[in-house]
């Protein structure tokens, strides 16, 4: 069913530039500011809707069907969305698929974010690809310039982590090694993926401090995704480093960057930030290349990294830029895609593995 037929009524995506889209709104009624990016998976909008790394920004789909296989109980990422708003060419409102609960435009209305339907999402797409980072506003009018800025203003903050951080700790049982996982703005999928090996696993808050950390003894630690600038964490790299170089550690896409941020390097905001199920990686050491999920637009500047501690383990095929680092001489290790995937293969679910094995190598050093 075509996105443009029916909905709240008419509805605008006003970018900071002045530029404005017309379309259909569905969802919540609500004005929706953020960064516009894009993402170009053919599936797997429920988990962008719920992934926490999208927080504050508007999605634009380059797939130009939308909401085909509805919305269903399982594939939420976390429980509620932090995004400001969604952007499609044609939103289905009569999906088709034995799970679904739900149509897409039904979800919106009920989590309060707008979508705006029947829109030529591939200019939108190649206007941010030429003009970097851009951001506007979702309406039910046109916005002028001014009021897109204004609207930047109120929504400013330092860190969009303490938003869609873990507010108290949170355990879970398992039987094997027992990994603290820093919760920067955690995908479920990734507590999952600990979960299937069997790991004990204890979710903590971001700001949790390194005594609380080590009073959890744990086995390992993860450093989860999440959203904003990484440099905006600055002031927590002391208190993770202490933790990092006392256990094995993990770090996946903002975790990976702020990974690099306690050990000297600097981070960079990419033109257009890398959002799919698509992105090739290379493997440094075999040469093998993965087809990974990504969602990020920062990354680790190669040239800032101190050579001594950290190496380069992965590169995006594309632009070759850092997507995997490790520490010379500690088991620390860090990946800038999701091996968790979904959505998106799991050809790098490997990595997980790699996890484990390294928290078991440490225990029997450490018990011998």
């Amino acid at each position: 069913m075509n996105g443009e037929k029916q909905g709240l009524g008419p509805g605008y995506l006003t970018l900071e530039n002045g530029e404005v889209f017309a379309g259909t709104l569905y969802g919540a009624p609500l004005t929706g500011y953020g960064e516009v990016v894009f993402h170009t998976g053919m599936t797997g909008y429920q988990e962008v809707m719920t992934d926490p790394s999208f927080a504050g920004q508007i999605v634009t789909f380059t797939y130009p069907l939308i909401g085909n296989y509805g919305i269903n109980d399982k594939d939420y990422e976390a429980a509620k969305p932090a995004l400001s708003g969604m952007v499609v060419s044609e939103l289905c409102l009569a999906p088709s698929h034995y799970l679904s609960r739900r149509t897409l435009a039904e979800a919106a209305e009920a989590f309060g974010f707008p979508i705006l339907a029947g829109i030529d999402t591939r200019t939108i797409t190649k206007r941010v690809r030429q003009s970097g980072p851009l951001f506007g506003a979702i309406a039910d009018r046109p916005l002028s310039v001014e009021e897109v800025a204004a609207l930047g203003s109120a929504h400013r903050k330092k860190s969009l982590v303490a938003d869609v951080s873990s507010r108290h700790i949170q355990r879970y049982a398992g039987n094997q090694e027992h990994v603290v996982l820093v919760d920067l703005g955690m995908k479920q999928s990734i507590l999952e993926s600990l979960l299937e090996l069997g790991c004990r696993v204890t979710v903590v808050p971001f700001d949790t401090p390194f005594s609380q950390i080590q009073a959890l003894q744990p086995d390992g630690l993860l450093f989860s995704n999440g959203p904003g600038d990484p440099a905006d964490l600055l002031a927590y790299c002391g208190e993770w480093r202490k933790a990092a170089e006392l256990y094995p550690t993990l770090g996946i896409c903002l975790g990976h960057q702020v990974l690099a941020l306690m050990f000297g390097a600097k981070t960079e905001k990419l033109a257009y930030g890398h959002r799919g199920s698509n992105h090739p990686v290379k493997e440094l050491a075999t040469g093998k290349v993965y087809m990974t999920s990504q969602n990020h637009g920062y990354v680790v500047k190669e040239e800032t990294l101190d050579k001594r501690l950290l190496t380069v383990t992965y590169r995006n095929v594309n632009d070759r830029s850092v997507e995997g680092l490790c520490h010379t001489s500690l088991p620390i290790m860090s990946v800038q895609f999701h091996p968790e995937a979904h959505p998106g293969p799991n050809d790098t679910s490997h990595v997980f593995h790699q996890f484990l094995q390294s928290m078991r190598v440490v225990g029997a050093k450490r018990y011998a």
